[in-house]
């Protein structure tokens, strides 16, 4: 039982990985688009930073660990098969350069292997409708509006400004606003596979597990601090191996970003982002920096954001539940007979 736990806390650390190079584009993407940073320095400043907003807090970890399925219905292979679905889908994503969330796939993912082990009964269905699809549509939307607004009042102050005057500071702000956006990120995306983790615990103590000291399980609903510190390290190193292939997308295919344009959604993104992180709310970052950018980009002229180009990040946006949790649902039926032979 302890061997299976083990492999269940290094692939949800795989997974927090993959995480931070498959979202390093969330906090660097404009930053590295608009000539600010060279991309060396800035997943080196993001990955840094993302392990201090990892480190600020647990409320949406325990969302994860307590909100979505009851312990008495989850066991170590559940939540391995689940973690092999996300990080499937986040890695199919990652190599076409689709700037897909990675907390849909790792919650699609627990609701595949779930109801593969348990019926469709086994999933708490309402508490993916308010933690996770109501924050779907809201999120998003009031990055858009923030990020819009942000914008237009970012103009009308620079409105009698020299554009070279306006592209000199709107750099020096853009650094700013970049490492506030990878501190937001850090702040909810790590805190997922922390929750991983935690239900693991919860369920290996549920199971009867002993042979693991009382400091590296949870107490309550607290999350021990080496999973804490484990998690802000994994996205931090997997965040500075960077994530070029989705960074173009983000950066210069849906809009061509200007340096104000990145500051003004970097702010509202990291604003929607650290909102949600407060609530315990696990929105996706990705969703939320993509809304930005469309909002920044609508600003100026509607006709200024490639929405075909959106459309194929809108569609995985609605793809990756149902996906990931189909993946994560023959993860368990292979998982659970090669653990039964």
């Amino acid at each position: 039982m302890v061997s299976l736990l083990i492999c269940v806390i290094v692939a949800a650390i795989v997974f927090d990985y993959i995480n931070g190079f498959h979202d390093a584009a969330n906090a660097i993407a404009t930053v590295v688009s608009t000539g600010v940073l060279p991309i060396r320095t800035a997943v080196i400043i993001a990955g840094v930073l993302n392990f201090f907003g990892a480190v600020t807090g647990t409320a949406v970890a325990k969302t994860i660990a307590s909100g979505f399925a009851d312990v008495q219905m989850v066991n170590q292979t559940v939540v391995l098969a689940a973690l092999i679905g996300a990080c499937a889908w986040n890695l199919i994503t990652w190599w076409y350069g689709i700037p897909s969330s990675s907390s849909h796939a790792l919650i699609g993912a627990l609701a595949g292997a779930v109801v593969a082990k348990g019926g469709i009964g086994a999933f708490r269905w309402g508490a993916l409708k308010t933690k996770v699809l109501e924050p779907l549509v809201l999120s998003p939307t009031l990055g858009f509006i923030i990020a819009f607004a942000v914008m237009v009042g970012l103009m009308w102050l620079f409105r009698k400004s020299k554009p070279d005057r306006v592209n000199r500071i709107s750099r020096r702000l853009q650094l700013v606003s970049a490492c506030g956006m990878a501190f937001a990120h850090g702040s909810n995306d790590a805190q997922k596979s922390m929750g991983i983790i935690a239900l693991a615990l919860s369920s290996f103590l549920a199971a009867g597990g002993t042979g693991l000291p009382s400091w590296a399980l949870p107490k309550g609903d607290q999350i021990p601090l080496w999973v804490v510190i484990s998690c802000a390290a994994a996205i931090g190193l997997g965040t500075m191996a960077g994530g070029k292939r989705i960074i173009k997308t983000m950066g210069a295919k849906i809009i061509r970003i200007s340096p104000l344009q990145g500051f003004a959604a970097e702010t509202s993104g990291a604003l929607t982002i650290l909102l949600a992180s407060l609530k315990g709310v696990p929105v996706s970052t990705t969703h939320c920096i993509n809304a930005c950018i469309m909002g920044v980009g609508a600003s100026k002229r509607i006709s200024a954001v490639r929405w075909g180009v959106a459309g194929n990040i809108l569609t995985a946006w609605v793809l990756t539940l149902p996906l990931s949790a189909l993946m994560a649902f023959g993860s368990y039926k292979v998982l659970s007979i090669v653990f039964s032979a």
